[in-house]
Parts: structure tokens; sequence; C-alpha cells
């Protein structure tokens, strides 16, 4: 299953993207650069900042910059991990979906689907960022 990340809100999506997962699909989300999350930038700007603060060095959270890692940590937010041993189900569920910037070559023949109530149109706000505006303003901080 290929899924296009375009102009979809992140937290609707890693949701049923998660649920899939955990259904047995394997998923492929493209585009996760181009997902949305809403919100003014100062304050997500501020939100996140203050998350990857909160840092022990050898320890973490270690928060990636990366768009497509970005959207898989917030994927795995949304798995079960009560108890995250190998065979956990979250952590197998975890292993079904990958991320990508872009279109990979060996997607590019299959059919995108879109996922159904995730569609960034619904946002009532005007204010908005897309993944990759985020991250790269956070690289910069």
């Amino acid at each position: 299953m290929v899924i296009d990340a375009t102009g979809m809100i992140v937290g609707r999506l890693a949701t049923k993207v998660a649920k899939l997962a955990l259904q047995g699909h394997k998923i492929a989300l493209v585009n996760c650069e181009r997902a949305v999350i809403s919100g003014r930038q100062d304050v997500l700007l501020d939100k996140w900042h203050t998350r990857m603060l909160r840092v022990q060095p050898f320890k973490g959270p270690f928060i990636s910059r990366m768009p497509d890692r970005f959207v898989k940590s917030i994927i795995r937010g949304m798995l079960p991990h009560g108890v995250w041993s190998e065979k956990s189900r979250g952590r197998v569920a975890l292993s079904r979906i990958m991320c990508y910037m872009g279109i990979p070559a060996e997607f590019k023949s299959h059919k995108l689907e879109r996922i159904q109530g995730a569609d960034a149109s619904a946002i009532k706000t005007k204010h908005t960022l897309t993944i990759g505006e985020l991250t790269k303003l956070l690289r910069g901080r």
C-alpha cells in the first residue's frame, strides 16, 4: 500500500497508518515533507524546540530533523508501547511502515492512495505549516 502524504494532516494520517500497520498491511508513506501540521508557526517552533531541549545527551529523547524520520516518530507515538520488546505488536507494526521524502523510483509506477478524513482542506484555520518547513526551521535553531 503506497500512501501519498501531500496535503494530509499529519496527526490524522498517523492514526490511520498506525491502525493499518496493526492490521498487518505493509505501508510506504511517500512525500512526507509535504504533510501538514496545523497551528501558528511561532507556537509550533516553540513546542518542538522545547521538546528538543528536554534531552539527556546519552539517553534522549532524540528528535530527528529529517522530515521522513519526523513523521515516522509521530506514527510511532500512535502505536501501542506498553512493553516494547522485539515481538511486541507496536514494534512489529512499526517495522511494516516505511516513510520516504519524495517518491522513490520503485513506487513511481504504483497507484498513490489517499487517506479519507485526513485532507488538510478540512482545517478551518489558515495557520498551517508543512513538515518540511518545520524541520528546516528546527535545523536553523
